[in-house]
């Protein structure tokens, strides 16, 4: 299978022989799987420190037990861990402190550090979900599927997948990317550059205020494309390329652009 190269000006340049695993058949359960378990692995794990809410001197210092000095017992309070705040004669001023319920006291069952998140997949499913999603870059339907606003769109006119020349990695001035990007998406460039989008909601109390789209992805054979960068779109080397790159939330069918390096680099592997 062959697909054209197209050159800065969006025209047919030449072909490149495309990798054999864009022929087949594209498994969205196998990308799904996959995914999540990319996902659990970049979890950062976390936990609560070992003596928060117990370094106080609370624990063992009030008795629980009748008719003793220093007790709570008698008094129509429950039988916690307390520390004095204060003492008249007898009577004490006590605060229940260091068990779960009580102000500043540890939590019952708080998340622990040595939790394991990273998931397991097989060797040959996780490469061959990485082949079907790289696939999927090039089939119209599952692109159409993915983008709603995409329903208008003649795909007649634009070749799946879309392959560049090595030129592009030239281009240094942001406003000449974007020109060439509106050449060869044909009214894709909406979706294709991502936009911020300001959240509704609590979101934006809770350190979230706004939320982006994933846009466009170009994949290199090198790294350093800053034009494109400065337009917020991803850039990923073909020798790093991940199902996050490919398939965020585990939807196969981004707008990808290959540069033809990439493509021969896709051959070799």
């Amino acid at each position: 299978m062959k697909t054209s190269i197209l050159n800065l000006n969006g025209e047919k340049k030449g072909e490149v022989e495309l990798p054999r695993f864009f022929n087949e058949p594209i498994r969205k359960d196998l990308i799904k799987r996959s995914f999540e378990v990319w996902q659990c692995d970049q979890r950062q794990p976390y936990g609560a420190f070992w003596l928060a809410g117990k370094q106080n001197s609370a624990s063992g210092i009030v008795s629980h037990q009748r008719r003793k000095w220093k007790t709570v017992c008698g008094y129509g309070i429950s039988r916690i861990p307390r520390k004095i705040m204060s003492k008249k004669g007898s009577r004490f001023t006590w605060r229940g402190a260091f068990v779960a319920g009580t102000k500043g006291g540890r939590q019952a069952h708080p998340p622990k550090s040595e939790k394991i998140w990273a998931k397991k997949i097989n060797s040959k499913e996780k490469k061959m979900a990485l082949n079907f999603a790289i696939a999927a870059t090039a089939d119209p339907e599952i692109i159409k599927n993915r983008y709603e606003r995409m329903q208008d769109i003649d795909f007649k006119k634009i070749n799946f997948p879309i392959v560049i020349e090595e030129k592009i990695m030239d281009i240094k001035k942001t406003d000449e990317m974007k020109k060439l990007l509106e050449k060869l998406l044909d009214g894709m460039i909406n979706i294709a550059i991502p936009k911020k989008n300001n959240r509704a909601g609590r979101g934006t109390m809770r350190s979230r205020p706004s939320k982006r789209q994933r846009g466009l992805l170009i994949v290199t054979e090198k790294d350093g494309l800053k034009s494109a960068e400065n337009l917020g779109i991803e850039v990923a080397n073909v020798k790093e390329l991940n199902i996050g790159h490919l398939a965020p939330g585990g939807e196969a069918g981004r707008i990808t652009i290959y540069t033809e390096n990439a493509i021969r680099e896709l051959n070799k592997k």
